[in-house]
């Protein structure tokens, strides 16, 4: 006999603060009366840290810090064993999101070695020789917002062979100036990066102009971090040799669930970058990376 378990939130964007309640319903769909032994529905926040494969083995003292931090759990029973009957049935829930303790809910983040997720989890036990059912369903968490105005910091850079640090012939580089600002380092999460970025001269023709997203995850202990930093978005804002003396737009989304405000901890920390990357047509890379501070208002 077909049954088909879903939760369905009432808010279509699944976005909560702590403090709010969320709140939906169990929708239960069989053809035929159905006898169950109980429906429990969990809420459940995580955050799970992993090991790069180049600590693994480094720090001994990480396998103990790296076991998942729980920030909220909670159970409710919906429904005591008994029946439901045939067609559409509809069980509304409410759960506060509230912790227990001193803890804090950490925002959403979908990331490569730290993840933070909300899910809940709704369970339908029934007799031995039918199939336990359960469904599970993410929902995002905002964390409360930033109270003080945040004032933008305009940062002007300046990119000569001069100013590169991690070269190895500096006589070998071809000749070129690039001259731009970002508008902000410190970010509104919900407004996008802007600025802008001038080739005044090279003397190689510029093949491309990207923008990189990078975060950088830290997880650790007090024996030592693992720091490991990878791309999250990389957008091409200028192709070919360029008009020198252009000013070319810098302008970037910052993506949902894989960033959030910046977050540091004792066990972990979430930060971001941006590169601002210029290819030349005989392959060299220019790179000028900016440390950004994120936050929500």
């Amino acid at each position: 006999m077909s049954v088909t378990l879903d939760i369905r939130l009432k808010r279509a964007n699944k976005v909560y603060r702590e403090g709010e309640v969320v709140a939906g319903v169990i929708m239960l769909v069989c053809k035929e009366p159905l006898q169950h032994h109980g429906i429990t529905l969990s809420m459940e926040g995580l955050v799970n840290l992993q090991l790069s494969s180049k600590s693994v083995g480094v720090f001994e003292a990480f396998y103990n810090s790296v076991k998942p931090i729980q920030l909220i759990s909670s159970n409710i029973e919906v429904a005591k064993a008994g029946k439901i009957p045939g067609g559409k049935t509809e069980i509304p829930f409410e759960f506060p999101l509230h912790t227990k303790g001193n803890k804090v809910l950490y925002e959403t983040y979908h990331g490569v070695f730290v993840n933070i997720q909300y899910t809940l989890r709704c369970d339908m036990k029934r007799s031995l020789l039918a199939k336990d059912l359960s469904r599970s369903c993410e929902f995002i968490v905002h964390c409360q917002p930033f109270k003080a105005k945040v004032v933008p910091t305009p940062v002007n850079f300046t990119i000569t062979p001069d100013t590169l640090q991690n070269t190895r012939e500096r006589s070998l580089l071809p000749k070129f100036l690039i001259r731009g600002h970002l508008d902000a380092t410190n970010c509104v999460i919900s407004q996008p990066l802007t600025g802008e970025v001038v080739v005044e001269s090279s003397d190689v023709p510029v093949k491309s102009i990207e923008l990189q997203l990078v975060r950088v995850e830290t997880c650790g202990c007090a024996e030592g971090y693992a720091r490991d930093a990878t791309e999250i978005q990389n957008i091409q804002i200028a192709e070919g040799d360029v008009c020198h003396g252009l000013p070319i737009p810098i302008y970037m989304v910052f993506p949902r669930l894989f960033t959030c405000p910046t977050l540091e901890t004792t066990n972990f920390k979430v930060e971001f970058e941006v590169n601002i990357v210029v290819v030349l047509h005989d392959d060299h890379l220019i790179t000028e990376n900016f440390p950004l501070k994120l936050c929500r208002l």
